[in-house]
């Protein structure tokens, strides 16, 4: 059995600790952290979890055998499920392909009924990554676009950066599931410099022009996946976009509120630059400004806007959240961004062409020795409502949730090994072996949850230790006997609890599982119970924030 329970007699206290989880809940503070639902959706199998902060399932949305993630999942308001799929056979074979590869995405009801689906996987285009869901009820994907060895060369491309002879450059596709139709897209390729061919199409130098892409910056040792966006938000008050490009070691904006022409020039819309870059931050070297002393983002993960919300003069107006992979060998971070959006929201200060600010406004990470905090991909970072930093570090599928202070009042592992349900006590997780693109949090008073039925009803993991929250959340307190004592104990029906404290106090009991099987107010310092009706076994007494147990014989 995955729980074991060492047990002490000392005098008249009887008391018992449990053995630290492997896998699932790890630690839990519930007065610090953030109540809510956590999203999972874990690699190498089908299915999408909503669990509660002890670890149980509330509910779930099961998928076909050979169903894999590709990558993100996410709960509408009106509680549908948005998710990115892709066979588990759509993979290396295919004309495209590489990590965080998808195929379709797909709304589901929350009963898990079919709305509505979008594939894209053919030689010309690829779906990966990440969507963003939109108030309107469109959705905003990813894609891969093909570029022969010709276009490219046309473009600018050098050709010893072509190792592959082709480019996936990226593209930006708004889908409307009742329509099942394209309303907006918007391609990187439309926004490109290059300085090294005169002769070819986009020349110029981007020291001039930092709104534009630079062809021929590369980071990946010329593989067709140039840019790899990984990650993708939307905000409806400023109507922009806003992307992760780790290959770039940047974070882009771009406004939405172009037409289709429009996102492919470089006029239109609310900011009158069309589709050309608004705001990149993190790597000043990709326009030619910065020797690499100001890189800031080191193949990044995750950007959001903190509250996309925010109005002018809101404490969060532009701010944005990330996880940052790998700001050293062994070191990842959670950054935020002060973003110097202007009051319209229209541009984005510059210092001498750099564009601002020239630091992160806050970094965070785990405190301890924890070496499954650092993930060099995947993974992501979330603010939540209380303030909190929920971050998951997607190689080891280790989540974590961090106060403004730096407290640790949460932790999870993913429970899913190579794809399939782990069991409590496996002790032989490494790196890789349960990897987590993303684990997000919903309050609990999320629109989709209004009058769901959200019972807890099982656990990820097979043989759950079903007592262990209620362990870690009865918040105890070192027991002595001069405050807190039972006689006789065992016990065969009748129980006496001495006290220091007078008057009025609830008193709870709870079984080995958890349960709790007894409520009640009682008073004084000298307590007289009747226990004869439970069952025999271990029980535990929780009052005046002291724990102490007995056995009922």
């Amino acid at each position: 059995m995955a729980r074991i329970l060492f047990c002490f007699l000392f005098v008249t206290v009887f008391s018992c600790v449990w053995s630290q989880n492997t896998i699932g809940l790890q630690s839990y503070k519930p007065s610090l952290s953030a109540d809510g639902y956590n999203l999972l959706y874990p690699h190498n199998q089908p299915n999408v979890f909503l669990f509660d902060n002890c670890g149980r399932i509330v509910h779930a949305w099961e998928d076909d055998d050979g169903i894999v993630p590709g990558n993100s999942a996410y709960i509408t308001e009106d509680g549908n499920l948005i998710k990115c799929k892709r066979r588990q056979t759509s993979a290396v074979n295919d004309p495209i392909w590489a990590g965080g590869g998808g195929e379709t995405v797909e709304v589901r009801t929350w009963d898990n009924q079919f709305v509505a689906r979008f594939d894209l996987n053919d030689s010309l285009m690829r779906l990966h990554h990440d969507v963003a869901p939109m108030p309107n009820g469109n959705i905003l994907m990813i894609a891969w676009e093909n570029k022969s060895f010709d276009e490219s060369v046309a473009a600018g491309r050098d050709t010893s950066l072509m190792a592959q002879d082709k480019v996936w450059p990226e593209a930006i596709l708004e889908w409307n599931p009742s329509l099942d139709s394209i309303v907006w897209s918007w391609h990187a390729w439309d926004h490109l410099i290059q300085d090294r061919f005169p002769d070819k199409d986009n020349f110029g130098v981007v020291a001039d022009h930092p709104e534009l892409i630079d062809l021929n910056y590369d980071e990946h040792d010329g593989h067709p996946d140039w840019l790899h966006m990984n990650a993708i938000d939307y905000n409806p008050v400023l109507d922009q976009i806003v992307v992760s490009i780790p290959n770039f070691n940047e974070l882009w904006v771009i406004d939405h509120s172009t037409t289709i022409e429009e996102s492919a020039s470089h006029s239109g819309g609310n900011s009158n630059k069309g589709g050309d870059l608004l705001y990149r931050w993190g790597n000043p070297q990709t326009y030619q400004k910065d020797n690499g002393d100001g890189q800031q983002l080191f193949f990044q993960h995750d950007v959001n806007w903190i509250d996309p919300l925010a109005e002018p003069g809101d404490e969060r107006y532009g701010d944005m959240v990330l996880y940052n992979n790998r700001v050293s060998v062994s070191l990842s971070t959670v950054d935020i961004i002060k973003t110097p959006i202007s009051d319209d929201g229209q541009s984005y200060l510059q210092n001498d062409g750099v564009y601002l600010p020239m630091t992160y406004d806050q970094r965070v990470s785990h405190p301890g020795e924890e070496v499954r905090s650092n993930s060099t991909s995947l993974s992501s970072a979330q603010v939540l409502d209380n303030g909190n930093f929920l971050i998951c570090a997607g190689r080891w599928g280790f989540t974590y949730e961090l106060t403004p202070q730096n407290e640790v009042v949460w932790e999870y592992i993913t429970p899913i090994k190579f794809g399939n349900r782990a069991e409590q006590g496996d002790t032989t997780f490494t790196i890789s072996n349960n990897i987590t693109f993303r684990l997000k949090r919903y309050s609990v008073d999320y629109r989709a949850f209004e009058g769901r039925d959200l019972a807890p009803m099982d656990y990820i993991e097979l043989d759950p230790d079903t007592a262990y929250c209620n362990f870690l959340t009865t918040d105890t307190k070192e027991v002595v006997q001069e405050n807190f004592s039972i006689f006789p104990n065992p016990s065969d029906g009748q129980l006496i609890l001495n006290r220091e404290i007078q008057g009025h106090t609830i008193l709870d009991i709870y079984n080995s599982s958890g349960q709790r099987i007894e409520h009640m107010d009682v008073s004084g310092s000298s307590i007289r119970l009747d226990v004869s009706h439970i069952s025999n076994g271990v029980h535990f007494i929780r009052m005046d924030g002291f724990v102490l147990s007995f056995i009922k014989i």
